[in-house]
């Protein structure tokens, strides 16, 4: 309702005459102030550089085939995880990488290592993890179930229930024989719950040989300075091209969070493992069924470091003691040490790793020409070379 207007008193005619008053001393002084801020340039957003654009094209290109893989041990019961960004995030939280449009993703073992642990031998497995996959109207949820698993190499396939048009499947290199020490790499990943994280890096060493999270050994490992933590495990690491050329899967550090060491299972493993998962489940090893001896029992024996790899015993029925190879064994004089492997088809070999990397690059009955150095006894400085021709079997449990 319009009100009529108030008489003025006094008090409010006073009170605006000190607000007028007010307001004429302080302006000038205020503008003068205003006026001796020194005003930054402002820029235009220009171009990004060219090395910008290119890790916004691998990552664009990539992210899509980078998918949240969650172990359904670490679930809670409402179905949600129960770790959150910033939280610690317990193992079983990782990254995977979509393999191909029928919904196949691979990932490392010990992210689904608590539910892998908990079957009983011998029963198949349903619904193993819960998978989250980038779409264009944001994040979806689908349920995975087990393909195939590899604890030896820290690799396991699962399915997932998506529409094919969901599923970007990541661009895999036909080898990792062309990477290079100092050549740019990428890691996408869900470190500490943080979705899609792209860490960039260099490759800083190659044909490492590491021990997994679950105890196997992983030979011919990428070696990387991009940052890799808690989350990340299964994920890609790229190639300047957006191609596919390891599997992230352990850090070195004394923390549990990245150091700038990190290790990727390199393509050339992740191409030999995964058809054969998808195909039958599981792996089959091509092996020469040796133990080799560690170290100690190397030093022990005057084995040269670096000078071949030691044979300590057999394992079941193996190819290599039928072809006439001897292990370390106890004679009337002592200790008698077996062959030193020094070359398989004429590739040296320096350590047991170098070994078990030559033989995983054939097939199960595949021959072989193996080279060792036999010693009559311990410090022998003139040792004998033999050679013999294997044929490749499976490994034996």
């Amino acid at each position: 309702d319009a009100r009529p207007p108030q008489p003025s008193t006094p008090s409010t005619t006073r009170r605006r005459a000190l607000a007028l008053a007010l307001a004429s001393a302080t302006t000038p002084a205020m503008d003068a102030r205003a006026a001796n801020v020194p005003t930054p340039a402002i820029a235009s957003s220009g171009a990004l550089g060219a090395l910008e654009s290119q890790f916004i094209d691998v990552f664009g290109r990539a992210e899509r085939a980078a998918v949240n893989v969650v172990d359904l041990t670490v679930l809670n019961q409402s179905g949600n995880q129960s770790a959150f960004a910033g939280a610690i995030v317990a193992e079983g939280n990782g990254t995977g990488v979509v393999w191909d449009d029928e919904g196949h993703v691979v990932t490392n073992y010990h992210v689904l290592g608590g539910v892998l642990a908990s079957a009983p031998k011998g029963r198949k497995l349903g619904e193993v993890a819960k998978v989250t996959i980038q779409t264009n109207e944001g994040s979806r949820t689908f349920a995975a179930t087990l393909v195939g698993a590899s604890k030896e190499k820290d690799l396991v396939v699962i399915k997932v229930d998506a529409p094919k048009e969901l599923l970007k499947p990541a661009v895999v290199s036909s080898s990792s024989e062309g990477v290079r020490v100092g050549q740019a790499v990428f890691a996408i990943g869900n470190p500490f719950g943080f979705d899609h994280t792209l860490t960039t890096g260099v490759v800083s060493g190659l044909n490492r040989s590491i021990q997994s999270q679950v105890g196997s050994l992983i030979t011919g490992a990428i070696q990387t300075d991009a940052a890799i933590n808690p989350g990340n495990s299964g994920g890609p690491l790229l190639d300047s091209r957006g191609q596919l050329i390891g599997i992230n899967t352990a850090i070195f550090t004394p923390t549990g969070t990245s150091a700038g060491v990190g290790f990727a299972i390199p393509i050339d493993t992740v191409n030999a493992v995964v058809p054969q998962l998808i195909a039958n489940g599981e792996v089959v090893f091509p092996s020469l069924n040796i133990k080799f001896a560690n170290a100690s029992v190397e030093r022990d024996l005057q084995v040269p470091v670096g000078g071949g790899a030691l044979i300590q015993s057999f394992i079941g029925d193996s190819a290599a003691s039928k072809a006439g190879f001897l292990a370390t064994r106890r004679g009337i004089a002592g200790i008698a040490p077996g062959d030193v492997i020094i070359a398989v088809d004429g590739a040296p070999c320096g350590v047991a790793a170098d070994v078990v990397r030559a033989i995983e690059r054939k097939r199960v009955g595949d021959d072989v020409q193996v080279t060792a150095l036999r010693r009559a006894a311990v410090g022998d400085a003139k040792p004998e070379k033999v050679t013999h021709t294997i044929r490749l079997a499976a490994a034996n449990a």
